[in-house]
């Protein structure tokens, strides 16, 4: 099916990709590419095109080709719609068109359509590969899978592709995964926990087209190319704000059941912005081309970033969304959707270099005009008495403008009363010949303009790196990860908040202006067009606490933000009554991601906490290193301990790593756990315990039949998980019985039907380990959201 095109290049001399990419260029040999979900939308409008550039670039290097649409459909009904997709690639405006015809005749002769739905189809496949590879007697180089398909199918796809489709020793695998990539923190985690079953990390290619954007990519040279003027500014004394803002004049018709699960903060803020927002204030890498280093120090700007919550953000939806939701998904006329299609988020960075900086990221549907940009606006401490319109008074700043809006083309800007600055021969070229457009206050005379010299699709640019081996631009599991933990909390927060609806477009008027005070952001008016039937429907959606009776035990119910609010004012009321009484505090915390929204809440509103005489211990850790995201106190310190002043010998980590290796029996870590509880806490009896509850009954790492009755008096635990890390160090019935105050927190619509049946079932700790939480002389409290009580 495949030919070799080497004669064919010799003749046609084909130009492509930059001197970067040729440095970069892959041993010679075949490359199987893959395309699934090949007649897609995204497919059809991006990624054959990329190839297609890819290809024509690549084949002078030596390689060869063969590509494969593959889809659900079989190939009778499929192949002619692949083929008219195929044929719609174009060339380069330096290519002739006879040149061009040539080269789409071959690539045309390189592509053939696969149905790809069973093991079996994924298992042909791979024996079509190999034979035409025996064939034409051509080393492989590798096989490229790009999942153009909807997440929900990555792991299954991902599982046949390791156990049909793997390349002999010596060629690579690489398989490209589009966003979204996961719902939340815990969804992400699972899918990045399947993933890792079948695909190692070097072989996963997570996309952010944002990434491809040539702007973007520029961001952190244009900081390292500059590094001389940009050093002595570049922080707080010099920084007002940083504003990053993508702005759209389309509404959502046509993607209403996608679009409605997500909203604009996680279709485009978790990860376009927040990409952005780590390549403008990360510290620069000693080597830019280390993927490591790279990281690392987006990961630094994670752990620094402060806990965002309701008070950070504001939400908005554009006054026909309502209507699009009720035809496209077959509601009812009072059913009322609080998906938001704007939003604005305050963020701050809590070091030295950018303490009190705000960071505004704003997104939108149906607003007034389509551009993207990220801008940093300096302070400017000039004063022009007479001459208003120097340039020494004008806005400082710098702009790296996406694309789109006035200017038309993708920039970067900086003022003139700041520097000129660097150009670098090649691949960007300085603009002098202006139209008359203002670009943020200023005219575009007023800046120095600097624009790729050819522009090139984001896909494109993220194609030819993938062939490259390159993961700069890719988004890794650890990144991920990071991202969703500052943002799953938010989402959580505002999971019952109904957004302010807007009109759209110019009719908005100053409707979503806002105003930044200290670490909140609000809007600037108090204008809301909430007509009474957008509120129809809806009257479960109050903030009224419930307190009843659950499994005999007290309860605390609420929807999840005032009841997130109502736990953190429990735990400092034991906190303030715990110092009086005794002068210290001892509180055991679990991990997971349900208690991430309180540490969030006790971090940004609970400024009286005693946290100087509060101890903090573990009610359990996974045997992974500390410094790993999986580490339930590197959770606890990234979303709490850091951001309050908690002495450091006060806080307690759960010894799971002790000579140089993890959890092992012979080092005796729950025993120096256990010994160091009973010398420091008072009758080993903590004043608050907080723990949540898993689907199977799990609490604390104490699971089902793993004889947890067994254990006797020790208070610490080694334990296993059916899941991975399957390692654990737990506290034990002991140990959590002996607390003054028990808190079980469970949150969530899927946490319903476990509710359910604990309400029914009787005490079998061994079955159902949760069941086995019973204070011997203090006090348990469920709290327990709307959502897992009610469904």
């Amino acid at each position: 099916m495949f030919v070799a095109v080497l004669l064919l290049l010799v003749t046609l001399s084909v130009q492509g990709g930059n001197g970067e990419e040729k440095a970069e260029a892959q041993r010679p040999g075949h490359v199987s590419v893959v395309i699934v979900g090949a007649t897609g939308d995204l497919a059809k409008r991006y990624l054959w095109q990329g190839f297609f550039e890819q290809y024509v670039n690549q084949v002078s290097g030596g390689n060869t080709f063969s590509f494969y649409g593959g889809g659900l459909s079989p190939a009778s009904t499929a192949t002619p719609v692949f083929f008219d997709i195929v044929k719609a690639v174009s060339c380069s405006k330096e290519t002739s068109p006879d040149r061009c015809a040539v080269l789409k005749e071959q690539f045309l002769r390189l592509a053939e359509y696969r149905q790809l739905k069973a093991l079996e189809d994924y298992q042909e496949l791979a024996k079509n590969i190999e034979k035409e590879l025996q064939q034409e007697g051509i080393p492989e180089a590798g096989r490229l899978f790009y999942l153009s398909v909807p997440a929900f199918a990555y792991a299954d796809i991902a599982d046949k592709i390791n156990n049909s489709c793997r390349p002999a020793s010596g060629a690579w695998l690489r398989v490209v995964l589009e966003k979204p990539f996961g719902h939340d923190f815990r969804s992400a985690q699972l899918l990045a926990s399947q993933l890792g079953s079948s695909l190692k990390d070097e072989e996963m290619f997570r996309i952010d087209h944002y990434l491809g954007k040539q702007v973007v990519a520029k961001i952190l040279p244009f900081r390292v190319e500059n590094k001389k003027y940009l050093d002595p500014i570049w922080n707080k004394h010099h920084i007002e704000r940083v504003e990053i803002v993508l702005k759209e004049t389309l509404d959502v018709k046509g993607r209403i059941p996608f679009y409605d699960q997500y909203g604009v903060i996680r279709d485009v803020m978790q990860n376009h912005l927040t990409e952005v927002m780590t390549l403008l204030t990360m510290r620069l890498p000693v080597n830019m081309s280390s993927t490591e280093e790279v990281l690392q120090n987006k990961l630094q700007i994670f752990s620094n970033l402060l806990p965002i919550g309701k008070n950070q953000a504001v939400t908005g939806q554009y006054q026909a969304y309502k209507t699009s939701v009720q035809q496209e998904m077959n509601k009812t006329k009072d059913h009322v959707s609080l998906t938001p299609t704007f939003a604005a988020v305050l963020a701050h960075i809590d070091e030295a270099q950018y303490e009190g900086v705000p960071i505004i990221l704003i997104s939108g549907k149906m607003l007034d005009e389509r551009v993207g940009y990220a801008r940093i606006l300096f302070k400017n401490n000039v004063f022009c008495l007479q001459n208003h319109n120097s340039v020494h008074c004008k806005p400082k700043q710098i702009v790296f403008h996406f694309g789109h809006g006035q200017l038309k083309y993708p920039a970067i800007l900086v003022s003139k009363n700041l520097f000129k600055p660097v150009l670098k021969e090649g691949q960007w070229k300085e603009v002098t010949e202006h139209t008359d457009v203002d670009v943020l206050g200023l005219p575009i005379s007023d800046y120095y303009v600097q624009t790729p010299s050819e522009n090139r699709e984001a896909y494109s640019e993220l194609i030819s790196q993938i062939f490259a081996g390159r993961k700069n631009s890719f988004i890794s599991a650890e990144n991920l990860l990071a991202s969703w933990g500052l943002w799953t909390p938010l989402l959580t927060s505002l999971a019952g908040s109904f957004p302010r609806i807007y009109p759209g477009g110019a009719d908005n008027g100053d409707m979503l202006d806002l105003r930044v005070k200290g670490k909140d952001i609000s809007y600037s008016s108090e204008v809301v067009i909430i007509g009474v039937d957008q509120m129809s429907g809806t009257s479960a959606k109050d903030s009224q606490v419930m307190q009843g009776k659950f499994r005999s035990a007290a309860m605390v119910s609420a929807w999840s933000e005032e009841l997130v609010e109502r736990l953190a004012a429990d735990i400092q009321a034991s906190a303030e009554a715990a110092v009086r009484e005794g002068g210290v505090f001892h509180l055991a915390l679990s991990g997971g991601s349900s208690p991430l929204a309180l540490f969030h809440r006790l971090a940004l509103h609970h400024f009286s906490f005693p946290w100087r005489d509060t101890h903090v211990w573990m009610v359990d850790e996974r045997c992974v290193p500390p410094t790993e995201l999986e580490s339930n106190f590197h959770s606890l310190h990234d979303h709490l301990l850091q951001h309050v002043r908690i002495p450091y010998f006060n806080i307690h980590p759960m010894p799971v790593q002790l000579n140089q290796r993890l959890c092992v029996e012979e080092d005796a870590g729950a025993l120096l756990y256990e010994k160091e509880v009973r010398k420091l806490v008072n009758g080993s009896s903590f004043h608050f315990v907080l723990l949540g509850v898993g689907y199977d009954g799990h609490t604390a790492s104490l699971f089902p039949d793993s004889k947890v009755s067994e254990l006797g008096d020790r208070l610490v635990a080694l334990t296993e998980s059916p899941v991975k890390p399957h390692q654990r160090m737990s506290l034990t019935f002991s140990a959590i019985n002996q607390a003054r105050t028990v808190a079980l927190l469970v949150m969530g619509k899927g946490k319903h039907e476990l509710i359910t049946q604990l309400s029914r079932m009787k005490d079998n700790p061994d079955k159902w380990p949760v069941t086995g939480v019973k204070p011997d002389d203090g006090k348990l409290v469920w709290y327990i959201d709307y959502d897992a009580l009610l469904g």
